[in-house]
């Protein structure tokens, strides 16, 4: 019988858990992550930001680059998501009509409240952007694609997300946080494991980040977001991001959480009769 190459036997990162977990797997979606979510990266930022060793974040991107999921910058050694990441998704049709029933809505609050909306849904612990209208107006830093990610307990929509999911799912979240691979795990405020805080928020209907701290310009805005349900059961989120510095949040309350909720319950109708 062949011998495995050394490589293969000290390399700790295709070793399982001892819960059967692949660790090699679970960097290489983290690398992935990464790359999409900031939308190039370089291999310094995929490592401080993984807390993969670089070494291995080169042998990961290595292999992405071999299965077409990433390519590198033709002028800078950076690294960016391919249109094969979306073939990953391919046959979710609630997530496709979603999008398609929600653009012309999502347009129009843009025009309406000048300031930029995003739709996203829960993967894992993660909202990922299924759209926004970053581009239909000058009053934001950056412009943000489909596939951008933010943990769910550090962003607006994760929040409206987390308030309106059956309380077993929330369970579930919350246990995978205790293990999520984000930097800032060790500071998730601890009010989210308090069910009333979740009811509050519910009954509220609305979410607020501040100083959004997981974007492409930390700190400088701040998000409301409301849920989308369908046939009560919750799907994603919606958000109006704005600069703290250009609207004090009470008075975003007074007319962005309103009219968030009327676009999301339009939204709804349009979605009710998919199983």
């Amino acid at each position: 019988m062949p011998k495995a190459p050394a490589s293969a036997k000290n390399d700790s990162s295709t070793k399982g858990d001892s819960d059967g977990a692949i660790r090699a797997i679970g960097r290489g979606l983290s690398v992935l992550k990464v790359i999409n979510r900031k939308g190039s990266a370089n291999l310094t930022e995929i490592a401080r930001e993984t807390e993969i060793p670089y070494p291995t974040v080169c042998r990961i991107v290595n292999t992405l680059m071999q299965e077409e999921m990433i390519e590198r910058e033709p002028s800078r050694k950076r690294y960016r998501p391919t249109m094969m990441v979306r073939s990953l998704a391919v046959g979710y049709q609630l997530e496709s009509r979603l999008v398609s029933e929600a653009r012309p809505l999502l347009e129009s609050l843009c025009e309406d409240l000048v300031w930029p909306i995003s739709l996203a849904t829960r993967i894992g612990s993660y909202m990922v952007l299924l759209d926004s209208t970053h581009q239909m107006t000058s009053l934001t830093l950056s412009h943000y694609y489909p596939g951008y990610t933010m943990p769910i307990s550090h962003c607006a929509t994760g929040k409206a997300y987390l308030a309106n999911c059956d309380p077993k799912t929330r369970d579930e979240i919350f246990n995978n946080l205790k293990t999520a691979d984000f930097a800032t795990k060790d500071k998730i405020d601890e009010p989210i494991y308090d069910e009333s805080y979740w009811n509050e928020l519910r009954d509220q209907g609305y979410a607020v980040q501040l100083n959004n701290v997981y974007s492409s310009d930390p700190g400088k805005m701040t998000s409301i977001a409301v849920p989308i349900l369908i046939n009560d059961s919750v799907v994603a989120a919606m958000a109006v991001i704005f600069f703290k510095s250009s609207l004090k949040l009470k008075e975003a309350e007074e007319t962005f959480p309103e009219k968030l909720i009327q676009t999301s319950r339009e939204i709804s109708l349009r979605l009710e009769d998919i199983d």
